[in-house]
Order: structure tokens, then C-alpha cells, then sequence
């Protein structure tokens, strides 16, 4: 049997203020601001990827084609470890600015290195690997490894 407690709608009452209070705080500055970023985040972790990478999967092979504009060959380094695919970029520019009224010289120099590791669900063959690069795409062509097939016997064998 239910009692009737003369305290409870009074308890209600402080509840539902403090759940209007924290509503309200949610939606004043920085709080929104705050939650909104986390938002964001997770509905984009990685806004900003060095490049584009695309994944395509035959039987035999994987197919990885990297988008690489404005970045020389010699620029660009391929590693197999642990069945993953990691490409490296590493971009070095360097300016040069002469004024011939101030009889002065400014050389600057900027680097930066850009990565993507992509792994694979199959062991792969890092042997039978081949790469090339053309018009600022490089593709990447990655043997499966085939393993040992196993037959199977039956009862009557």
C-alpha cells in the first residue's frame, strides 16, 4: 500500500528546478560550445586526413591508390610491416627572397611529414608488392598471401 509523504512534492518540485538548471547551463556558452566540438568530433574524428586513400580488394590482391598532388617521387616512401601498408610523405620547401635595395638575403626552409597506415585483414605478400606513381597518384598493387589448402577427408577414406 502507497503512502502519501507530505515532503514528496516538494522534492519533486527541487528535482524538476535542478533539471531546468541544467538545461539551462547546457545551453549558455562555453558548456554548448564545449559539447558541441565533442559532438563534432565524433561525427568527423579526422577532419583533416594528409590525403586520400582509397582500398579496392580482388581475390588475388589489394589495390591501394593514394591521391598525391604536387608531390615528387623521391617525396614519397612505402613500407610493409605486420600486414599494414604505410605510405610517407615528406615534403621540404625551400624559399629564397633577395632585396637588392637592402642589399639583404632570406632563405626559408619548411618540412613536413605526412602518413596513412592502412591494414589488412589477409596476411599479405610484401614480396610480390609493386608500386607507381603517375600525375600525382600512386598505386599501390599488394600480393595476398596464399596459404596451404587443406583437404578434407571423409569417414569412408
Amino acid at each position: 500500500m502507497a503512502t502519501n509523504h507530505p515532503d514528496r512534492p516538494k522534492r519533486h518540485e527541487a528535482l524538476e528546478q535542478w533539471f531546468k538548471s541544467m538545461n539551462q547551463l547546457m545551453q549558455e556558452k562555453p558548456v554548448k560550445g564545449i559539447l558541441q566540438s565533442i559532438d563534432d568530433f565524433f561525427r568527423h574524428p579526422f577532419p583533416h586526413s594528409p590525403f586520400n586513400v582509397g582500398v579496392h580488394e580482388t581475390e588475388k590482391e589489394y589495390i591501394v591508390t593514394a591521391e598525391l598532388p604536387g608531390v615528387k617521387r623521391d617525396q614519397i616512401s612505402i613500407n610493409i610491416i605486420n600486414n599494414s601498408l604505410t605510405i610517407l610523405v615528406n615534403q621540404t620547401d625551400v624559399t629564397s627572397e633577395i632585396n637588392d635595395v637592402a642589399k639583404t638575403e632570406r632563405h626559408t626552409a619548411s618540412a613536413r611529414q605526412l602518413s596513412r597506415t592502412i591494414p589488412f585483414s589477409v596476411p599479405v605478400n610484401e614480396r610480390k608488392t609493386r608500386a607507381s606513381y603517375r600525375n600525382g597518384l600512386l598505386e599501390v598493387k599488394i600480393a595476398k598471401k596464399q596459404g596451404k589448402k587443406i583437404d578434407i577427408l571423409s569417414d569412408q577414406d
